[in-house]
């Protein structure tokens, strides 16, 4: 019989992929940096945009629920997502999934939302180094370059035919979080590792 007392260690639905995406990375010769960043905090959070809990919500997290389509909005360590006029999915740092959880409800009170704890869906993928765009671009649809797809903004889009949520991160050089469904997570590492062999540089 299993021991009761046993400790279980939480594994990242990427894990196993963390030597190759370091191998992807090294062979690069620094055209590109990849790396899984596992257990981001995620909140999806649904309310009306121009009613009271969205301001409280904002006080709460310490900035402003994003009203322009597919931009971010970024303090102290949370970023909030706009998805769609009365959506956001807010991120924060790992292992906060709980606390965020409960500060967004107790910013909303007895308004009416939706607020759901949305970690455990996604796992997130981090692509940067000078040939990011290049290489997600092979996959995704969108107009990637920096006019059009710069630090602070985000879509809802595919990549390589498997739904995730792109953003562009806002401090410099620091590239793009590709969040993708866990169960998705494996394939897509595969396609980008595939994709990346292209940046391969020669010993």
């Amino acid at each position: 019989m299993a021991d009761a007392a046993t400790s279980t260690t939480r594994l990242s639905p990427l894990a196993g992929a963390a030597d190759r995406f370091a191998a992807a990375t090294r062979t690069s010769g620094g055209a590109l940096h990849l790396a899984e960043v596992p257990f981001l905090a995620q909140v999806n959070v649904r309310l009306d945009p121009k009613g009271p809990a969205a301001e409280a919500v904002g006080l709460a997290l310490g900035l402003q629920l994003p009203l322009e389509p597919g931009t971010v909005v970024t303090s102290d360590g949370c970023r909030a997502l706009w998805l769609g006029p009365d959506e956001w999915l807010v991120l924060g740092p790992p292992g906060t999934d709980g606390a965020l959880e409960a500060r967004i409800r107790t910013a909303v009170g007895e308004e009416p939302a939706a607020v759901t704890d949305v970690s455990a869906q996604r796992t997130t993928v981090l692509v940067a180094g000078p040939r990011a765009r290049d290489l997600l671009a092979h996959g995704c649809s969108l107009d990637l370059h920096p006019r059009a797809f710069g630090p602070g903004r985000c879509a809802q889009t595919t990549l390589a035919r498997a739904q995730i949520v792109l953003v562009a991160r806002d401090e410099p050089g620091t590239g793009f979080w590709v969040l993708v469904r866990s169960s998705f997570a494996g394939y897509l590492t595969d396609w980008l590792l595939d994709a990346a062999a292209e940046y391969v540089q020669d010993a």
